[in-house]
């Protein structure tokens, strides 16, 4: 047995059932086909045909085009997506 593989057997022995459960879940995505991969729903895959068809007729719109139309900058969206999400608030009062 490849030295790898005997690794592999004796890390999974030191798994409880729950790790082990999400290591099994892995490996069987990693060895599934290529089309048993697809998780788009219905809606999904409508809305990346539009997509596709809409960039054969039109030029893909810049994201710094895109952010611009809403005042941000690229480092606004770099800082916005590194801050946490602020705390919802109930709305009610009391």
């Amino acid at each position: 047995m490849a030295p790898e593989i005997q690794h592999a057997h004796q890390l999974l022995d030191q798994l409880g059932p729950g790790q082990l459960a999400a290591v099994v879940h892995l490996l069987e995505t990693m060895v599934s086909p290529e089309e048993d991969r697809d998780t788009l729903g219905n809606a999904e895959r409508k809305a990346v045909a539009e997509a596709d068809e809409w960039l054969k007729h039109n030029p893909p719109i810049p994201h710094e085009e895109v952010l611009a139309e809403f005042g941000l900058t690229a480092a606004d969206w770099d800082k916005m997506g590194s801050e946490p999400l602020p705390e919802k608030t109930s709305g009610r009062n009391g």
